[in-house]
């Protein structure tokens, strides 16, 4: 620094030291950057493909695991209060997941038997249904004949009845075998049950400990953000979903209920469940009223419409308040999340795709505003420096 208190080039040259592996980076050409991502492809792919094989040998501890992290994760709330209220870390721990098993319990009780009778039913009903469909269509056909127009639906009524048929049939009884193998599964899986809430309680007791060494893993400069980010990004996400998808759930079933819809208290809970998932209440509208259609179209139509009121009401009244910005996602990335995460882990997968993308996310922003900040300083130093320091005399 000289007498007059300016700064000299050299207290401003390089303020923030870029790593080895960004200098070699920006000395290698275009050219040369090119056949250096071309060669380390092969190997990321290599390596994505021994996490995969990895993963699938684990896949029944992982799933395990990453269930008791949730599910600690999602409980340490209501057990941050009680402690709050002074009662001690670990009565409040088995106080939460002592209410959580019987709420969970007692939810299971009332709603499977529910849900597996009205199941049963639908099933049995579908091939009358698709009949129903058959005569609505062949009908359709002698209207369009007599307005004349030049639409004839009998090829695609015979060629697509006996297929269409079958093709229901098979994903009902999947559907229903689903429901009916998740409770023989927790049945005939009950160490691994009492192992999740065995992980679950330790995690809800020293869940603290063990993510901080996890998160010490990392370098030290970016420890805080991203326990923060990740801590935000899956609570935000998974109540904001809850609260969105039961509010969905809850109206559809009183809706389908008022307007006579078959099996409306099936239809309506499965579209509430499918609201776990983005996109998925719209997928499961479509589903369910195409089906409803089979059998009365009119129905389907009053069905539909009630649908998308409620669907419009919770999507652009409750979520925004609920959820706020909470992916910051395009829509385009959030499908592309959930199908990558339905390809790696399945049902679980879907589950935490969404949440682990906003992570992964605002860790490339974290990066990109670093560089720039780096960058900016830099430029600053150098137009410093490029002053004539000026004599003490002057």
């Amino acid at each position: 620094m000289t007498q007059s208190g300016e700064p000299t080039s050299t207290s401003l040259s390089n303020p923030i030291a870029k790593s080895w592996l960004i200098r070699w980076w920006d000395k290698l050409s275009p050219m040369a950057q090119t056949a250096v991502v071309m060669l380390a492809t092969p190997l990321l792919v290599l390596n994505v493909w021994a996490i995969a094989i990895i993963f699938g040998y684990f896949r029944s501890l992982l799933v395990t695991v990453l269930i008791a992290a949730l599910l600690a994760f999602l409980l340490s709330y209501p057990m941050v209060s009680l402690e709050k209220a002074g009662l001690k870390r670990g009565p409040a721990a088995i106080l939460v997941l002592v209410l959580a098993l019987v709420g969970f319990t007692a939810l299971a009780l009332t709603v499977l038997p529910f849900v597996i009778d009205q199941g049963q039913q639908l099933v049995m009903r579908l091939p009358e249904w698709f009949d129903s469909g058959k005569t609505q269509l062949m009908m359709l056909d002698s209207k369009f004949a007599e307005w004349g127009w030049p639409i004839n639906l009998d090829g695609l009524i015979t060629q697509t009845s006996d297929r269409l048929k079958r093709e229901i049939q098979s994903v009902a009884g999947e559907a229903l075998n689903l429901t009916i193998n998740i409770a023989v599964f927790t049945a005939n899986k009950l160490l691994d049950v009492v192992l999740t809430i065995v992980l679950t309680f330790y995690l809800l007791q020293h869940g603290e400990e063990v993510w901080g060494s996890l998160v010490g893993l990392l370098p030290r400069r970016i420890q805080n953000p991203f326990s923060a980010t990740l801590r935000s990004s899956f609570r935000n996400y998974f109540l904001g979903q809850f609260i969105v998808a039961s509010c969905l759930g809850s109206a559809l079933v009183v809706i389908y209920s008022l307007l006579n819809v078959p099996f409306g208290g099936l239809f309506g809970l499965t579209v509430g469940i499918m609201a776990l998932v983005p996109f998925g209440g719209t997928v499961g509208v479509v589903l369910t009223t195409l089906l409803v259609a089979l059998r009365d179209i009119k129905i389907a139509i009053s069905m539909l419409i009630g649908s998308v009121i409620v669907q419009q009401v919770v999507e652009n009244g409750l979520a925004p308040r609920v959820l706020g910005s909470v992916t910051g996602l395009n829509p385009f990335w959030v499908f592309i999340a959930i199908l990558s995460g339905a390809r790696v882990g399945g049902l679980l997968g879907v589950v935490v795709a969404v949440p682990a993308a906003v992570v992964f996310k605002e860790a490339l922003d974290a990066l990109r505003n670093t560089r720039s900040e780096a960058n900016e300083i830099v430029l600053v130093a150098t137009d410093a420096s490029s002053i004539p320091a000026t004599s003490s005399s002057e």
